[in-house]
């Protein structure tokens, strides 16, 4: 049996990400599943780039505040206390408005655990895959 408590607290934020990330993954020793911890204030971003994965299955489940998700169709608002769900090849953009009246923190989950599956993507260009995040 493997049991263990994490305080993400206690994980130094990532650095050179574009908001605060605490990388839960290694520090629970989790072998099939990634998950990490994101604070972003007005007009952060939280992934490196507009993205799509080309096998993970994405979920952001938001802990406070409010999350906006871009993807090539609209735009979602996302509350708090709300899961959003992205499928493998759906590119999406996720970030706190800059006119948000607040900071956000959501976790994001993502399985399979990969390495390099991530592809940038350009909305000028919606089939341009070159480009790991």
């Amino acid at each position: 049996m493997g049991y263990r408590i994490v305080d993400p607290d206690a994980i130094d934020p990532t650095p050179d990400r574009p908001c605060e990330q605490r990388a839960l993954t290694e520090p629970a020793e989790l072998e099939h599943v990634a998950m990490n911890r994101y604070r972003a204030d007005p007009g952060e971003s939280i992934p490196l780039r507009y993205h799509f994965h080309e096998k993970q299955e994405e979920a952001f489940y938001v802990l406070a505040g409010e999350l906006a998700v871009e993807t090539p169709e609209k735009t979602y608002t996302v509350p708090s206390g709300s899961l959003f769900v992205v499928e493998p090849g759906d590119p999406q953009r996720a970030y706190n408005p800059a006119d948000a009246a607040e900071s956000i923190e959501i976790l994001a989950i993502g399985a399979p655990q990969t390495t390099g599956d991530a592809r940038q993507y350009d909305p000028n260009e919606p089939d341009d895959d070159a480009g790991a995040e």
